[in-house]
């Protein structure tokens, strides 16, 4: 028996390699994997001795001949193959471990044309897809993770064709990933990410209990490794809906910084939210907005719950707490709340991905778009639009409130006082309604929403939406602008004495 080894990545390669020599199996290997494995004491045959051809064009061509591919892929039960191999003096190969050259690494450590195309792997990916072709015959090891395992099938003598099934579909999603990055890099760095392919690759975290619905199938799939390094199950398990909610979370209560945000979500929207001077005191004031629908909700928290926060929160039914980390003590609150799920980052604070691009799914396809961001400044540089300008803790108030209304379901307002989210109205399909919905729901819980700043995602069509301000006391208000109708809103809000901003950023979010 004969295993090829070729692999970038030498993790336990040395110990898999001598696992195999003591089942019988000579090693065939190139160039650096094959000094790895001489040095470390281990018998070894180089490719350039199977093939009689030496490496050429710097390494370019080595494996790709016909006495490493025919080995590969002759059918063992074929008595034509069987014999044309005889013929032609090609010997079986009846594993191939191999994973290939860094490409994805190399982009992120160079913007070198020429590094980057020498760390595009020819041989590795043609002889993991001829392994993988011939699986019921060659065992192919693209992963690692999959040394020990193997080395066990052999030693079980195990003829259990799914393990061979399973490797077989692991290298073509291999390759697979490895072509779609490379394609990725080059549309990037020449279409700007707008070629006539776009790839959406993800790598399966876990499979959620079910989907939206208890009869759909879920699983949460991860770009790069996010979520294996940001995201800690402490206790319960994580649904689909939950991933959405917290992701509309974790978005907002991450946008502030190191302070103290507490963000509440209940299906995708905030029903809470505010800053104030500890996560207690956030938490606290994020639920004057909406206590109703708190119940139930996802609570994202930038920072580390301890138990007086613990306690405070076990005061009502909450659903899942997001949060940087816990302490041991406030994990022990929570232990006796059954229904209540418990994720963090282990972090002093929420980090976010931060994405480039997002994308959605529609019929028949999917739309697919740079990543809306807000621009460190985009409130600070906002333009004054009335004789009257805002204080400082109107401006404090004005970012908060401008930044949950462009992470909010459109149409969106906002309403904001002392860096707390009174009021909120989105995904209506008017601005006036997103502005009556919010106020009415204040109104019903006894709410004043007098002194507060206002913000809303896209430009204010119609002054009504300023009546409508006007009546419960804001006194100050953002917006992008860029209506027909824009002297029409400014002359009101002077006319109410309000301040008024314009950001001349829209940021929709449908």
């Amino acid at each position: 028996m004969r295993a090829l080894i070729s692999v970038s990545d030498k993790s336990g390669i040395e110990q898999f390699a001598r696992s195999l020599v003591s089942l019988g199996y000579e090693i065939i290997s190139t160039g650096g994997t094959y000094t790895a494995i001489v040095q470390a004491g281990i018998t070894a045959t180089k490719v350039e001795d199977i093939t009689n051809y030496k490496e050429c064009f710097d390494g370019r061509v080595k494996t790709l001949h016909p006495n490493i591919h025919g080995g590969i892929l002759h059918k063992r039960d074929d008595s034509d193959h069987i014999t044309q191999a005889k013929q032609l003096g090609i010997q079986a190969i009846d594993l191939v471990c191999v994973n290939l050259y860094p490409f994805r690494q190399t982009t992120q450590t160079t913007d070198d044309f020429d590094t980057i195309i020498e760390n595009i792997d020819i041989g590795g990916p043609a002889m993991i897809r001829s392994s993988a072709k011939n699986f019921q015959d060659v065992l192919v090891v693209t992963d690692t993770g999959d040394y020990d395992k193997t080395v066990q099938y052999i030693k079980n003598n195990d003829h259990d064709i799914e393990y061979r099934r399973q490797l077989m579909i692991k290298a073509f999603e291999h390759t697979a990933s490895y072509d779609v990055y490379i394609a990725n890099y080059m549309n990037k760095r020449y279409h700007n990410s707008f070629g006539q392919k776009q790839f959406i690759i993800g790598t399966k975290v876990f499979d959620t209990r079910y989907g939206e619905n208890p009869h759909q199938k879920g699983a949460l799939y991860q770009f790069d490794d996010h979520y294996t390094e940001n995201f800690y199950v402490k206790k319960g398990e994580p649904s689909f809906n939950n991933m959405g909610d917290i992701s509309s979370a974790l978005k907002i209560a991450s946008s502030f910084g190191d302070s103290p945000a507490v963000c509440i979500v209940k299906h995708g929207n905030p029903c809470g939210f505010a800053i104030k001077n500890s996560l207690l005191d956030s938490y606290n004031s994020a639920l004057i907005c909406d206590s109703v629908s708190a119940f139930g909700g996802v609570v994202a928290l930038n920072g580390i719950v301890d138990e007086t926060l613990a306690k405070k929160m076990t005061e009502i039914f909450l659903e899942v707490i997001y949060a940087g980390d816990f302490t041991p003590e406030a994990l022990r609150v929570f232990e006796s709340k059954k229904r209540l799920k418990l994720f963090s980052q282990n972090s002093p604070r929420l980090i976010s991905s931060n994405d480039t691009h997002s994308f959605r799914h529609i019929d028949g396809g999917f739309v697919y778009q740079e990543t809306d961001k807000i621009s460190k400044d985009e409130v600070k540089n906002s333009i004054t639009k009335t004789k009257k300008s805002a204080t400082s803790q109107q401006l404090d108030d004005m970012d908060i409130a401008y930044t949950l209304a462009s992470l909010t379901k459109s149409n969106c307002i906002t309403y904001i006082k002392n860096k707390t989210l009174l009021a909120i109205g989105m995904g209506m399909t008017s601005r006036i309604d997103a502005t009556k919905a919010a106020v009415s729901k204040a109104i019903s819980q006894d709410i004043n929403l007098s002194g507060c700043v206002m913000a809303s995602e896209a430009f204010i069509p119609f002054r009504d939406t300023i009546d409508e301000a006007y009546k419960v006391g804001v006194s100050c208000i953002i917006q992008p602008g860029g209506s027909i109708r824009d002297d029409e809103i400014i002359k009101a809000a002077d006319e109410f004495d309000m301040a008024l901003y314009f950001s001349g950023v829209r940021h929709f979010l449908h």
